[in-house]
């Protein structure tokens, strides 16, 4: 089981979720992961039918090759509201519940979401990277902030993520002709390592095999609801 240090409360109105942004963004470090990378965690998330019951997963791979070591799973409801900005008050509860289930710490996570592609730096890769004090970084299937030139059809192509003159993040084609994905730095990461590491996760799909999987994992729990 895997410990954390909790860092705020989750009970906390819109308002003070968005202060506490702002605090840890303090805290963030972009800088190159520690080398060698010999293990790599995906997290995900599935809302019940009626958004009342939540299935929070992750899965532990080895890195390259990404063998399955482990599957993990918590459940519950949630209470946060849904806003865009901040959907790490709603999902990361039951994230860290699941994590916590882990027999041992990845060397880094992907999240489904933004690393630091957000409003105020503070996307759920980066968020939980502070809380869980590792490497973390954010593929997103769609852009939060910021706007991006148009990409070459190969796979492979990229273009940088530009908010209030800053590069924040990379649009990223995984796949030739395919959608980009947006990839962002969380915690303990640089930009450059952060598209390296996806592109090297990927296999044939636009999604990274790690978030592929853990997404099928939590879409399974689900359609075994009763």
């Amino acid at each position: 089981m895997i410990k954390h240090q909790p860092l705020h409360s989750w009970k906390v109105s819109p308002a003070e979720a968005k202060n506490i942004q702002l605090e840890l963004r303090q805290q963030l470090r972009l800088c190159p992961p520690p080398n060698p990378l010999t293990t790599v965690a995906a997290g995900d998330v599935a809302y019940g039918r009626w958004e009342a019951k939540t299935y929070a997963g992750f899965l532990l791979f080895t890195y390259p090759d990404l063998n399955v070591l482990e599957r993990v799973f918590a459940a519950g409801e949630v209470s946060f509201p849904y806003i865009p900005a901040l959907l790490t008050f709603r999902e990361a509860p039951l994230l860290l519940q699941a994590f916590g289930q882990l027999s041992r710490k990845p060397d880094l996570i992907i999240f489904d979401g933004q690393g630091i592609a957000h409003p105020r730096a503070m996307g759920i890769a980066a968020h939980l990277g502070i809380i869980l004090d590792l490497p973390t970084i954010g593929c997103a299937k769609s852009c939060l902030v910021g706007t991006y030139e148009n990409l070459p059809a190969f796979a492979g192509a990229k273009a940088p993520l530009l908010y209030q003159d800053q590069v924040v993040g990379m649009a990223v084609r995984t796949r030739a002709h395919g959608r980009p994905v947006f990839v962002s730095p969380g915690h303990k990461m640089d930009l450059e390592n952060a598209v390296k590491i996806t592109l090297a996760l990927c296999r044939g799909y636009r999604i990274p095999e790690p978030l592929r999987q853990a997404h099928i994992f939590v879409k399974r729990l689900r359609s075994e609801e009763k």
